[in-house]
C-alpha cells in the first residue's frame, strides 16, 4: 500500500552520502571524504590524538574509507540485486509477520493512536494521554504485543542463519538486517507509518516534517556479547524515528540522549532511559543519542527512520547543505525533485 504521495514522486539520494558520515569504529569519529588531500588536512592531527600515529596506520584508515565510499557507491544497485536473491531463495519460517495486524498492536497504542484521530485531538491534549517524556520531546509507549516481537524475533533468527545475502544496516552496526530487502516495507511498515506513527507524529513533531512524513528506512540492529555491545552517539538520517525494543533477554543497555545535534557534547547534559521490551521510543532524528553496552545477552532493536521530502529537499540533514540528488532505489533516503514552495519547516531547539 502507497499512499498518494508516494505514488506520485521518486526518491533520491543526496550526493553527500557518499562523502559524508563516514564512521570509524576503532576512533569513534564520524569524517567527510572527498579526497585524500582534503581528509589528511582536516583528520592527521586529530586521528594522532586519538592512537592513529604511524604512516601504516593512517594508510589503513585511508583504505577502510575507501572501501565504504565504493560500498556507499554501489549500495543501491547491490541492494536490489540482494533483495531479489532473498525473493528467490528464501522460505520465511512465519510468513504472516510480513503484514500489519491490528492484533500485532498493542491496546494502549491503539488507544494513544484513536485519541490523534480523533476531531478535537491537540498536542497538549495527546501529552495528556502519553505518560509524560522519557527525555526532552522523547516518548515512550508499548507498541507491538510480545507475542509478536517473539514471533518477529524467531523470523529474523531463521533469515540470519539461512544462506540468503545480507546487508548491513548502517556504517554503525555492524549486525541486523535491512527489512526492505527481506519485503517487509509494502504491507508492514508502509501502513505503520501511514495509518498508525503519522497522526502521532503530526501532533507531536510539525516543526521537524512530522505532518508530512512520505518515505522511511526500516531496519532491525543486534546487540551481543560477541558482536556489537554499544552504539556510540549519533544523530539519524531521518526526521522523526522510532525505536522498539524486540527483545530478547538482556541486562543494562540503556540509551541515552542529549541535545540536537546543533549543540555540542560539551554543552549538554544527557538523559539515560531504560528501553523495555515492546516499547517504542519514539524522537526527532536529529537528537543526539547512544547505546550504552548490554552486559549480558542479547538484544534486537527495530528501528524505523520516518522522512519528510517537504524537509529534506531544503536541506540535507547529513550534510546541512542544499542537496545534490542522486536517483536511487524504493525510497532512497527521502529526497524529492518536488519545487513547490514550502513555509519553513525547519526542526528547533526546543
Amino acid at each position: 500500500m502507497k499512499n498518494e504521495a508516494d505514488s506520485q514522486c521518486d526518491f533520491y539520494v543526496c550526493s553527500c552520502f557518499t562523502s559524508d558520515q563516514i564512521f570509524l569504529q576503532d576512533f569513534r569519529l564520524h569524517v567527510r571524504f572527498v579526497s585524500e588531500q582534503q581528509f589528511t588536512l582536516d583528520y592527521q592531527t586529530l586521528l594522532r590524538r586519538l592512537g592513529c600515529v604511524t604512516d601504516e596506520q593512517f594508510a589503513d584508515v585511508l583504505k577502510e574509507i575507501s572501501q565504504e565510499v565504493d560500498r556507499r557507491r554501489r549500495l543501491s544497485v547491490v541492494s536490489a540485486e540482494r533483495a531479489a536473491v532473498i525473493k528467490d531463495i528464501y522460505q520465511p519460517l512465519h510468513p504472516h509477520v510480513y503484514q500489519l495486524r491490528e492484533s500485532y498492536l498493542t491496546r494502549r497504542f491503539k488507544q494513544i493512536v484513536e485519541y490523534c484521530r480523533s476531531s478535537g485531538a491537540s498536542e497538549q491534549g495527546l501529552l495528556d494521554v502519553l505518560d509524560g517524556e522519557a527525555a526532552p520531546r522523547v516518548y515512550r509507549f508499548q507498541v507491538f504485543e510480545k507475542s509478536f516481537c517473539e514471533e518477529l524475533v524467531e523470523e529474523l533468527e531463521h533469515f540470519e542463519q539461512s544462506t540468503a545475502p545480507k546487508g548491513r544496516p548502517n556504517t554503525m552496526n555492524h549486525y541486523g538486517i535491512l527489512l526492505n530487502e527481506l519485503g517487509f516495507d509494502e504491507n508492514f511498515f508502509t501502513p505503520l507509518r501511514e495509518q498508525y506513527l503519522h497522526p502521532l507524529t503530526s501532533l507531536l513533531y510539525p516543526d521537524c516534517g512530522g505532518r508530512c512524513l512520505d518515505s522511511h528506512k526500516a531496519f532491525v540492529v543486534k546487540y551481543d556479547m560477541n558482536e556489537d555491545l554499544d552504539l556510540s552517539y549519533h544523530y539519524d538520517n531521518a526526521e522523526v524515528t522510532l525505536n522498539v525494543s524486540l527483545g530478547k533477554d538482556f541486562t543494562e543497555g540503556n540509551l541515552y540522549f542529549g541535545d540536537m545535534r546543533q549543540v555540542s557534547l560539551s554543552e549538554t547534559e544527557c538523559s539515560e532511559v531504560e528501553h523495555r521490551v515492546t516499547e517504542g521510543l519514539l524522537h526527532r532524528g536529529q537528537h543526539m543519542h547512544g547505546a550504552l553496552p548490554i552486559s549480558s545477552g542479547q538484544r534486537w532493536n527495530l528501528i524505523l527512520w520516518m522522512r519528510a521530502s517537504k524537509e529534506r529537499n531544503k536541506l540535507c540533514p547529513m550534510c546541512n547543505r542544499k542537496p545534490s540528488l542522486v536517483e536511487g532505489e524504493g525510497f532512497a533516503d527521502g529526497f524529492t525533485k518536488h519545487s513547490d514552495p514550502l513555509p519553513n519547516l525547519s526542526c528547533v531547539l526546543t
